[in-house]
């Protein structure tokens, strides 16, 4: 094969270990830095255009001299004309390089340059015959010499693991995983938009914490060595923000991130982002009504639509969503009354269908577990399911109706939770008795039981007024509007198990 047929075929990773072909550059740039060319001591390249604006507004740059920079993604040598891309942060651009304008030994020099490298380019913007819009190059720089090799063009960077473990790469090699992150931060902005404009007050709070509550989840433990105490990791921001609430702000908001140590799977990872609200004077309906017109705001800035396809099945955010009990969705999905049945005919039913409940099981314990194994999976949505168990729902209100309820939802969009809200539980003695409850289900070997937290009832004794609070995963929003399957599609850089 020629050096040009090889040119040309750049693209196609040749059958050879990746440190092969790093010992090739190594020796390239040894080349470099022997002739005096050191291709990584620029600090900076002034910049007059890049290739998304030059793309947008064509007749603007249209034979006018630009100056573009960013990574060689591909070169075709054709004898003394060759044409290559490169790639920037809002798009790609054509390349056009000619021996003839460029002088023969800048040109030799040009063909050694390799796909991954970074480079300067000074030229004329134009059109070719077929339309592509191009860079006439009359000069190049190499700013940064690339010393392991892109995935070829046309497979990409397939492997997940590798894809995750090597995001960098991905993000160079699959040109629309860029585009998840980027429909990522406009929610997260959005987000924010929409609270403030709601009238939001955003606040942090500790990342590191004495006790580990606010859900139920196991915490990572960490140690403070001056204080000698073990930490743990947040699992949720909900405690801290209530203090707030009792503190005076009425209308408070954080989007942290959250540390739980628990299982891995397509939509769980040890640590995630949520935003947390709180608002003063409302109840759990309140709440609905903010969640629904949050994910809609979310949608439009992201999606610039209501109508999204998630994993081939179509969603529309327009309103208004569902409505529907914990005991109406069993009954209509499962076929349960637990309205009218006798619980120990329920649960008979329920360990029928394959669940191991003990005899003794209460109704509200019951209810829950039959919601959970069969019906949250039939939950394409959005719908709200609503007055979930008091044994599930710790920090909730209870229903004045039924206190064996509480005033708590959870979204469910496409079968996953996307948000969890209540009216919030202020009665400091109840909620010292629900603390309670959850350490003895500790001491029964409950590891996800919250602790007892006496400051947080301390400051319920001072008084926090009715309050409405919703917790969203953020993660598992921008998965439904990017239509990513896994949530580590969806995070830059997921955990990882560290390879031997």
């Amino acid at each position: 094969m020629s050096d040009n047929a090889r040119e040309q075929n750049v693209n196609v990773m040749p059958e050879q270990d990746i440190g092969e072909v790093r010992k090739v550059r190594l020796a390239k740039l040894a080349a470099l830095e022997e002739a005096g060319k050191d291709p990584f001591e620029l600090t900076t390249y002034e910049r007059t255009a890049t290739a998304g604006a030059i793309r947008a507004d064509y007749d603007a740059y249209e034979g006018k001299s630009v100056s573009v920079a960013g990574r060689l993604m591909s070169k075709r040598v054709m004898g003394k004309a060759s044409f290559g891309h490169i790639a920037d942060s809002d798009g790609d651009l054509q390349l056009y390089f000619s021996r003839d304008d460029m002088g023969a030994e800048n040109y030799q020099e040009f063909k050694k340059l390799d796909v991954g490298d970074i480079i300067g380019v000074k030229g004329v913007v134009f059109k070719t015959k077929t339309g592509e819009i191009t860079v006439h190059v009359e000069g190049y720089t190499l700013l940064v010499k690339s010393l392991l090799p892109l995935p070829e063009k046309y497979h990409g960077l397939k492997d997940p693991e590798l894809r995750y473990r090597q995001r960098y790469v991905d993000l160079i090699a699959n040109p629309g995983v860029k585009d998840i992150f980027v429909k990522r931060s406009k929610v997260v902005s959005a987000i924010r938009e929409y609270l403030d404009g709601e009238g939001f007050f955003e606040v942090e709070t500790p990342v590191l914490n004495t006790l580990a509550g606010g859900a139920n989840a196991r915490p990572f433990v960490t140690h403070h060595n001056t204080l000698d105490v073990d930490m743990y990791l947040r699992i949720a921001t909900e405690l801290y923000l209530k203090r707030c609430i009792v503190g005076g702000f009425e209308k408070v908001y954080e989007v942290g991130r959250i540390f739980r140590n628990e299982g891995m799977d397509p939509k769980h990872n040890p640590e995630f982002t949520t935003v947390e609200v709180y608002q003063a004077y409302v109840d759990y309906n309140a709440m609905m009504d903010l969640t629904e017109n949050l994910i809609r705001y979310c949608a439009m800035k992201a999606c610039g639509t209501l109508d999204i396809t998630y994993q081939g099945e179509k969603l529309s955010f327009a309103g208004p969503w569902e409505r529907l009990t914990m005991v109406e969705a069993v009954r209509r999905y499962v076929g349960m009354d637990f309205d009218t049945g006798e619980l120990g005919d329920l649960i008979a039913k329920a360990n029928a269908k394959g669940l191991e409940l003990a005899a003794d099981t209460s109704w509200g314990k019951a209810l829950y577990e039959v919601f959970d194994n069969f019906v949250e999976e039939k939950l394409t949505g959005p719908v709200f399911v609503t007055d979930y168990p008091v044994e599930v729902s710790p920090l909730a209100k209870k229903k004045k109706s039924d206190p064996r309820l509480t005033e708590r939802f959870e979204l469910f969009i496409a079968s996953k939770e996307i948000a969890n809200a209540f009216s919030e539980l202020n009665d400091p003695i109840d909620q010292r008795e629900r603390f309670a409850a959850q350490m003895a289900a500790k001491a029964q070997g409950d590891e996800e039981a919250q602790p007892y937290d006496e400051d947080f009832v301390t400051a319920l004794e001072y008084g926090m007024p009715p309050t409405g609070g919703m917790g969203m995963g953020v993660d598992r929003l921008v998965m439904l509007l990017t239509d990513s399957y896994s949530i580590r599609e969806v995070l830059l850089f997921p955990t990882m198990k560290p390879r031997a």
